[in-house]
């Protein structure tokens, strides 16, 4: 059970990165070229959510329920990762109460490249490669 969760973890990382990237450069690229917010943005921004979420809830479960107990644990990752997951919430959260196109792409441009960068920092990448 612990294995396939680790796995999952590790390939659910990917689209977690996927997303992320996705969501930052498109409310960028928008925010500089002013476009307007339009439904195809507001999924990306919930599908992003909803990747980063899931993948805290794994890691949750992978950080209570390790093999040999609490002993292998770094306690950096699942911090900085439990601030990327509170930074996407932030960020989507005050993009839905902004009226204007610009103020809603600024508030995920920020938000979520903060998360991205942060995300990037915490990543094992010894074990990516």
């Amino acid at each position: 059970m612990y294995n396939a969760l680790h796995q999952l973890h590790s390939y659910w990382a990917y689209l977690v990165l996927a997303m992320l990237v996705i969501a930052s450069v498109n409310s960028l690229f928008k925010l500089i070229t002013k476009k307007e917010y339009v439904p195809k943005d507001f999924r990306i921004n919930l599908f992003t959510l909803i990747v980063v979420h899931m993948m805290f809830l794994i890691g949750l479960v992978l950080l209570l329920v390790p093999p040999m107990g609490l002993k292998g644990v770094k306690i950096d990752h699942p911090i900085v990762m439990i601030l990327v997951a509170a930074l996407v919430t932030i960020g989507y959260s005050k993009h839905k109460k902004k009226l204007v196109s610009g103020a809603k792409f600024k508030m995920t441009a920020i938000f979520y490249t903060i998360a991205l960068v942060f995300c990037l920092s915490r990543i094992p990448w010894s074990n990516w490669m």
